[in-house]
């Protein structure tokens, strides 16, 4: 069970090295940009660090999107963070599941991450995996009930989508932990990831304010995100406060062993 964290992104090696870590997790740009990421400047190291690598996409991409100043500029981005995902040797892309608007079928977002999908499978596939990460709220969300991802996945199951789960993102939006990874990987068949988050908000929040695993003021039970790991099978990134990402992996480590 390798296990690590989401890092500053100017040096991330040096944050493996100070948190002890095994995986890493970074983005390649402004998270709340729009522009194409530059090779990056340890490019190189990162690639052949004993560290597995995942690059988070940036926020304001929405592929379900209906408005095509939205839509068609979040394809672009994927794909441009795909291959430079791919430069530095990372395992996979995660990407939010996005959502349409108040009085859009949410059928046209699920159809518009089909065409993704699709028009990258005419050119040969994504430079790494794309995974879909679980969303804390929204009423016309792709990612935030089970049922709807469920939809999603009868139509990008079949070009090999991953899955990143999200405990915070899980807990917020109503799903009960302890059978949540049973119920997801009935869906997906897979769990590439786990974004291991405690959750400054109560159940059914539907708000996405990350606490450390276990201090501070989170209001999850340590035990309960520690049997998230196990069921999960896959490699753990803590998105929690970095003053505590040190201690909430060596916790993990010490109880999945």
């Amino acid at each position: 069970m390798k296990i690590g964290a989401h890092v500053r992104d100017d040096d991330p090696l040096a944050a493996v090295a100070e948190r002890e870590a095994e995986v890493v997790q970074f983005f390649l740009s402004d998270p709340q940009g729009w522009k194409a990421p530059k090779p990056h400047p340890h490019g190189e190291a990162i690639k052949a660090a004993p560290v597995e690598v995942f690059i988070h996409a940036p926020y304001l991409i929405n592929v379900a999107s209906l408005n095509n100043r939205i839509r068609i500029p979040s394809r672009k981005n994927v794909t441009q963070h795909a291959a430079g995902a791919a430069e530095i040797g990372a395992k996979g892309l995660i990407v939010h599941g996005g959502h349409v608007t108040a009085g859009d079928d949410v059928e046209d977002g699920l159809a518009n991450w089909r065409k993704l999908f699709e028009r990258e499978a005419e050119k040969g596939g994504f430079a790494v995996p794309i995974l879909i990460e679980n969303t804390a709220g929204g009423e016309n969300a792709m990612t935030r009930e089970l049922d709807v991802i469920a939809r999603l996945w009868d139509k990008v199951g079949e070009f090999g989508a991953g899955f990143c789960f999200d405990t915070c993102h899980a807990y917020a939006a109503g799903w009960d932990l302890a059978d949540a990874v049973e119920k997801v990987k009935a869906i997906t068949g897979r769990i590439d990831l786990v974004h291991l988050n405690n959750s400054r908000d109560e159940f059914g929040s539907n708000r996405d304010r990350h606490a450390n695993v276990v201090e501070g003021d989170g209001t999850i039970d340590p035990e309960v995100l520690v049997e998230v790991v196990r069921q999960a099978g896959a490699p753990v990134v803590v998105e929690t406060p970095g003053d505590g990402q040190a201690a909430d992996i060596a916790y993990l480590r010490k109880q999945v062993g």
